[in-house]
């Protein structure tokens, strides 16, 4: 099956301390990874590494069988990587819910009227319709990660990579992202401290530790 991701023997030193050593890990067409360890151990740092934000010390990365060398490789699929962060309170561009899911589609140069429809769009199918006109920075922690990550799957991502996307969400909401998710075929690498919320989205499940991944039986 071809692959949307791999990672061959990867290591990362912060400053002077090694992060992971020799991480080998492949992600097949539309396939589900889910990553677990320790806090510290690297896995926000892995995502990053894969969403061209840092570069590892040592290994190679190939996104659809194409080597990226340096971080200017992945300009090429910046649209095909969607990327949600552990903290999204920051990455946010405008002050309005709706602006802010329009934001990368009006970017793209889609007209206001059609971007406005496919906001709506997302914004109903992930239940939060009636968060449109709110200000951002008055929503709660979970409200804004799920608004992030209909900015993210609003622009249709070959690849999903998910820093802890059910974290400050209710159990509710934590349902509807996994029905949602579930629902979705793409490539996704998606880190969590949450058990039941992983073994109900990711068939394959790895514990990231300094000397690599192992996955679990």
């Amino acid at each position: 099956m071809s692959c949307s991701i791999n990672l061959k023997k990867v290591s990362l030193k912060n400053s002077s301390k090694e992060v992971f050593r020799n991480l080998t890990l492949d992600v097949s067409h539309e396939e589900k990874v889910a990553i677990v360890g320790a806090n510290g151990s690297g896995k926000s740092s892995l995502l990053k590494i894969v969403a061209g934000l840092i570069k590892q010390e040592e290994g190679e990365l190939f996104l659809f069988h194409n080597e990226m060398k340096s971080l200017k490789d992945f300009n090429k699929y910046r649209s095909d990587i969607g990327y949600l962060p552990q903290e999204v309170s920051d990455h946010f561009l405008c002050p309005s819910v709706i602006e802010d899911v329009m934001f990368a589609l009006r970017a793209k140069g889609i007209l206001k009227d059609e971007a406005y429809k496919k906001a709506i769009s997302i914004l109903e199918e992930l239940g939060i319709l009636h968060l449109e006109n709110r200000n951002i920075y008055d929503l709660s922690g979970g409200e804004q990660k799920i608004v992030a990550l209909a900015g993210i799957l609003i622009t249709k991502p070959k690849i999903l990579l998910l820093d802890e996307p059910t974290n400050a969400l209710d159990e509710d909401a934590e349902k509807r992202i996994i029905k949602i998710l579930n629902n979705i075929k793409k490539s996704m690498i998606i880190v969590s401290h949450h058990k039941s919320f992983i073994e109900s989205l990711a068939p394959s499940i790895y514990t990231l530790s300094k000397d690599g991944l192992n996955k679990q039986n």
